[in-house]
Formats: C-alpha cells, structure tokens, sequence
C-alpha cells in the first residue's frame, strides 16, 4: 500500500487519519497552509498544500469540512495528477451495491444501503444513514446523525446539517443547508438554508 497525504491537519483530519489507518496505511503525512501545525494526532505535517506535486507518488485525500475549499483542492489535485481516494471506516455498513466516488469518506456507524450513489468527495459522518436508492452530489456533507430516507436525492454542493431527516423521495438542489435536526418533507428547489420541522427557507 502507498502512502497517504491528508491535505487539512484539524479535526476532519484526525478523523481522516484513524480511518486510513484502521484501512493498512502506515505511511500518513499532512498538508496544512498553518506554518505552527507540525503535526496531526501523532503523523507530521511535511508541507503546505503547494507542495502536492512532491508526492504525487502517494495516495491522496482532502480532509477539509467546508465543501468549497475541499471541492478546489482535491481538484487542483487531480489536475496535476494526484490519486486521489476514499477512506471507509470498518465500522461502517456499506452495501455490495452501493457506487461512491473518488474522495469520499465514510465514518464510524454511517450505513449506507443498496443501490445509492454518492459522488466525488463527499462526507458521510458519524451514525448518519442513507437508505436505498439514494443519490448524493459531488462535495456534499450527511452530518452527524442525519438520516435520509429511500429514494432521496441531494444535489452538489449542499450541507445535511447534524440529526436532521430527509424523507422519502425528497430531492434537495444544489447548493443548500438544511440546519441540525430540520426535517424536510417537500422538494428543495431553490439554494439556500432552511431550518425547523418541517424545513423552511430561512
């Protein structure tokens, strides 16, 4: 197994690098644009996310929680020809027939059932669960404890805030943050926060 470089040495990173651990990696650095960060959990900082081209010859990940930087980095890395991965914890419950893209994570407790597809760099956090046939956009984060039900379709770009519920056959744009604990029961087809049970535009 190569190396892995975690771009992003906070919080999401730490989480990032006990998973690629538990995944075999033995050979974790990081990347950080903060010059007093020189280490994450015990795995040294080696550089700043200018010197991605340095290690091109190890796996990549991009463990950035704000889903537009995350979207710019792990693009500017692929561009200049980082292999880029995914990181699942084992805890996690993913079916056989699920598709995931390249970049995502998927923590501890997340179950993830039959015939989803989730896209490029996305963030599947902690206990959330994602049902059936559910589609997730590109850069899009299910928080803590979110749960969406069957046929559920999420845009790019959009937020699942921490314990919210997504019901059946509900599609949500681009774009959107849907607050901790929300509830949303209808379509969401303009961008923007929505928040309270059921969800509304805020």
């Amino acid at each position: 197994m190569k190396g892995l470089v975690i771009v992003g040495a906070s919080g999401h990173g730490k989480v990032a690098a006990d998973i690629a651990k538990r995944m075999g990696y033995k050979n974790i650095v990081f990347l950080d644009d903060n010059n007093n960060v020189k280490s994450c959990l015990y795995y040294p900082v080696v550089g700043t996310v200018k010197d991605m081209e340095c290690y091109k010859e190890y796996d990549f990940f991009i463990a950035i929680g704000d889903g537009r930087t995350r979207r710019k980095l792990q693009e500017a890395s692929i561009k200049i020809g980082c292999r880029m991965v995914s990181l699942f914890h084992p805890k996690a419950i993913i079916s056989s027939f699920v598709k995931i893209g390249a970049g995502t994570i998927v923590v501890a407790g997340a179950v993830i059932n039959s015939g989803t597809v989730i896209g490029s760099g996305c963030i599947v956090n902690t206990s959330s669960s994602i049902d059936h046939d559910c589609r997730i956009g590109d850069y899009s984060h299910v928080a803590v404890g979110a749960h969406l039900a069957g046929e559920v379709e999420v845009g790019s770009d959009s937020w699942i805030g921490a314990g919210a519920t997504v019901n059946n056959q509900v599609s949500i744009c681009d774009g959107c943050m849907i607050g901790a604990g929300a509830v949303v029961i209808h379509n969401i087809e303009v961008p923007g926060t929505y928040i309270g049970v059921p969800a509304k535009r805020k």
